[in-house]
């Protein structure tokens, strides 16, 4: 039977200018189950937020969608929520 739904991963990066090269580099080199990927932070230029917001849209396994949920999870300041809505 046809999956008949879509799997958001969303991401909360706290520490961003700290953190971020390291979650890029991981989303990077999990890119494969990344179909959709779209990243927010409040500010530009001087007034750059230190919290950023990064949601993917993921293909594959959903055991591998937690296992990447943990890995970002790992870094200080990371939070993650796997949400599955089916339709």
């Amino acid at each position: 039977m046809e999956d008949t739904g879509k799997t958001l991963l969303a991401i909360i990066v706290d520490k961003r200018k700290k953190t971020a090269p390291t979650v890029q580099k991981i989303l990077t080199d999990w890119g494969c189950w990344i179909k959709t990927r779209l990243g927010i932070h409040d500010g530009v230029l001087d007034k750059c937020s230190n919290v950023g917001l990064i949601i993917v849209e993921l293909v594959g396994e959903r055991k591998k969608h937690q296992e990447l949920s943990h890995k970002l999870c790992l870094l200080d300041g990371v939070k993650t929520e796997l949400v599955h809505l089916t339709f």
